[in-house]
């Protein structure tokens, strides 16, 4: 090789070994005229550069270059990427229920205080992790600690897990959005069976509700059991179909083409949302809906369980433990102000849950005025037939005319002056009571909430087509978001970890998904679902986010942490992260986990199955191979953790020079980077300890890239006056200099 050449940048064939830092630095193999040389320098904090090093030059000469990384086109764009991930289905009908469940407004206390306590802080480290390390979830956590490095796998197999069924909602969303363009909806009211003789209301449907037998028989025509599997259902097999189509389209181009797609899949449901409750407030009833739910129960506070389940949804509306936080704030600049992006994220999370809940209890307020409605006029054509059948006729208030409707005041004062004479026998009349209260205790959440309540609540809309279109948009949009950052939690550690193309990595990962998504689109898929929602996220992302804080707090060093905070943000965190990270947060995560261990024990795994002849659910017992995949999605999700620590423990792999993680991939010929950086030596790795020979360098004697025999720690001086790239050579056999 001519010396006058520049030095030259690496093209290798084989298996190339470097630290975390190298390994996701996202360089392509070099071209081939060979006219400059690209070093990664940089010391164990992870800050590492990457320089060029030019004919002549020297240290002085050397300029600094970003690592090549994509990045967000704007701060607008990162913020909404990270709302659309935290704002999801949970905030829509997750938190309503709770807050219905655990004392109303009362429950916006110890939700409010674990936010801080728990959320914000967590939050704001994975966010920081990110950022510093400018690596997906699984080159953050080696980085941090090798032995410790099955985090962000656990992170990876997790978000698979929950990728699986959460694209299933968003399928249903988009059948019943296509549905919905009918008028009257296909939901309005139950079907009719005809015969020669007669035409009758198929017996399902009259025993349930319109909206009931449409979900469970026209949507998911579900069977009876789990061991049932009844086939494939083709209109959702269909859906699932494009929303997967849908998923990999965004996130083909990487955050170029998500984060373009986030402007209106996070900012659309809340044009929704408030449409919602601005229409649902001019309804008959939605007062009576949001008094209801701000109420405050305060002796439920002293519960426990309110604790835990605050505590639990604090952890899933953030998004902690999958992953997709660290990776999209991975492409921040490092000097982004991630704190300020923790706290806003956190309560715009929070502000959205509290909307959410106004329009469905606004909502719910408007459906129980109408089915109290019912009610009474169901019982008022009663009590004529039972008049000197058990109601003497002077018991009719005066001013009630039982020939007109009836209002609900007059029905109420009417049940009352029965129920005072007729008090021991008053249920043999059977009159109900038809009081809204009664019906707004009726707790509903998840898909009972979406697609049972809310669309029966829509057919009293006035155009009610129009609205449900934009309901299951909204619901459509909201799933996507959190979609996009889950997939995310995938992609990126896998990419910065094994160098493959983005495009195929991504197609492969949808479709793979899809395939093995097709068991939730069985007749069964449903209790499939809830298998998976129950027992593949809880508590393994529990086990992932206590594995997070501690790597930080006590195996990379919290001291350590605020330093690379303060260097990154250009000021120090308040000192209240300090003792949150370290003592706090770990503590309260623990009793969280405890307590979730308990609930599992004293629960034996059980879903709800629909039986058709009864249309009504019924809590059934999973089988034992059921079981068994219950506790096989817990095991599976952990199982990297313990194995990628054997094998650093027992230096099956190795962990690198310097106990900086290093992770082996294909990338060209042999070559083994030099030894241990230094400390506080930017260009400790052109000093560190080769690796012994096995044969001479062909090209040591022209300094480009030579390999010191019997393990010398110097590496020399390039013959031109620059620097070799300071990568010997390793097993490589004699060959000419073009070759190389």
């Amino acid at each position: 090789m001519p010396k006058n050449s520049k030095a030259v940048k690496r093209e290798l064939d084989d298996d190339v070994t470097e630290s975390a830092r190298d390994l996701l630095s996202n360089e392509d193999a070099c071209d081939d005229s060979f006219k400059k040389s690209s070093l990664i320098i940089g010391g164990p904090d992870g800050d590492g550069k990457e320089r060029d090093v030019e004919e002549g030059g020297s240290d002085g000469d050397e300029e600094e270059e970003e690592e090549e990384r994509p990045a967000w086109n704007s701060k607008l764009q990162y913020i909404l990427a990270q709302v659309g991930f935290s704002v999801g289905l949970g905030n829509v009908w997750r938190f309503p229920y709770l807050c219905q469940k655990n004392g109303g407004g009362a429950y916006l206390v110890p939700y409010l205080i674990l936010l801080v306590l728990i959320g914000i802080p967590l939050f704001f480290l994975e966010l920081a992790v990110g950022q510093r390390i400018r690596r997906g979830s699984i080159g953050v956590w080696n980085y941090i600690s090798p032995r410790l490095g099955g985090i962000g796998f656990a992170s990876c197999v997790v978000c698979f897990f929950v990728a699986l069924y959460y694209n299933v909602i968003i399928s249903w969303s988009l059948f019943y959005f296509s549905q919905s363009f009918q008028q009257p909806l296909p939901w309005h009211e139950c079907p009719l069976v005809k015969n020669e003789n007669s035409t009758y209301v198929v017996p399902e449907c009259e025993k349930s509700s319109a909206t009931t037998y449409y979900w469970y028989r026209e949507a998911l025509d579900i069977s009876d059991s789990i061991s049932d599997s009844g086939g494939l259902n083709w209109k959702m097999t269909l859906c699932l179909l494009a929303a997967w189509s849908m998923v990999c389209l965004a996130m083909i181009k990487g955050i170029q083409s998500s984060g373009k797609v986030m402007y209106f899949s996070s900012l659309f449901p809340y044009v929704v949302l408030i449409c919602f409750l601005v229409r649902s407030l001019i309804l008959e009833g939605s007062m009576d809906g949001i008094r209801h739910m701000f109420t405050p129960k305060l002796e439920i506070m002293l519960e426990a369980k309110v604790w835990r389940e605050a505590a639990t949804q604090v952890f899933f509306a953030l998004g902690l433990g999958f992953g997709g936080v660290i990776a999209f704030s991975s492409y921040n600049k490092r000097n982004n102000n991630c704190h300020f992006d923790a706290v806003l994220v956190s309560f715009i999370n929070f502000f959205t849950s509290v909307l959410a809940t106004l329009v469905v209890f606004a909502v719910l307020g408007f459906k129980a005025n109408i089915m109290n409605g019912r009610c009474v006029a169901l019982n008022t054509n009663k009590i004529p037939g039972l008049l000197g059948n058990g109601i003497e006729a002077s018991l009719i208030p005066k001013h009630i005319n039982l020939s007109q409707k009836m209002s609900v005041d007059d029905y109420h004062q009417l049940i009352a002056a029965i129920r005072a004479v007729k008090e021991d026998n008053f249920t043999e009349l059977g009159l109900e009571s038809c009081n809204i209260e009664d019906e707004l205790d009726k707790a509903v959440q998840g898909t009972g909430l979406a697609f049972i309540a809310f669309t029966e609540a829509m057919t009293h809309f006035p155009a009610s087509p129009f609205w449900s279109v934009m309901f299951f948009l909204m619901l459509v949009n909201l799933g996507l978001g959190s979609m996009f950052g889950t997939i995310e939690g995938i992609l990126t550690p896998l990419i910065d970890t094994f160098k493959v193309r983005k495009e195929l990595l991504t197609v492969g990962c949808c479709v793979l998904a899809f395939f093995i998504g097709l068991m939730f689109v069985q007749r069964s898929g449903n209790y499939f679902v809830t298998m998976f929602d129950d027992y593949s996220a809880t508590l393994p992302l529990l086990i992932v986010v206590i594995l997070e804080n501690l790597a930080i707090a006590w195996f990379y060093g919290i001291d350590k942490f605020f330093e690379d905070l303060k260097d990154m943000l250009g000021f120090t965190p308040y000192r209240f992260y300090y003792y949150m990270w370290k003592y706090i947060t770990p503590i309260l995560l623990l009793v969280l986990l405890g307590s979730s261990f308990v609930q599992l024990i004293r629960t034996p795994p059980s879903y709800s199955a629909w039986i058709q002849e009864q249309a009504k659910e019924e809590k059934v017992a999973f089988p034992p191979w059921g079981v068994a995949v219950c506790i096989s999605l817990v095991l599976v999700a952990v199982l990297p953790v313990p194995v990628v620590f054997a094998l650093r423990y027992f230096n099956v792999i190795n962990d690198g020079a310097g106990g900086i993680s290093a992770v082996a991939y294909k990338k060209g010929r042999i070559i083994k980077e030099s030894g241990a950086p230094g400390e506080g030596d930017d260009a400790s790795l052109l000093r560190g300890k080769a690796a012994p020979s096995e044969a001479p360098s062909p090209v040591a004697a022209n300094g480009s890239c030579r390999k010191p025999s019997g393990g010398a720690p110097e590496a020399d001086a390039a013959s031109n006056g620059g620097h070799g790239v300071g990568y010997p050579m390793a097993d490589v056999p004699d060959m000419p200099e073009s070759d190389l």
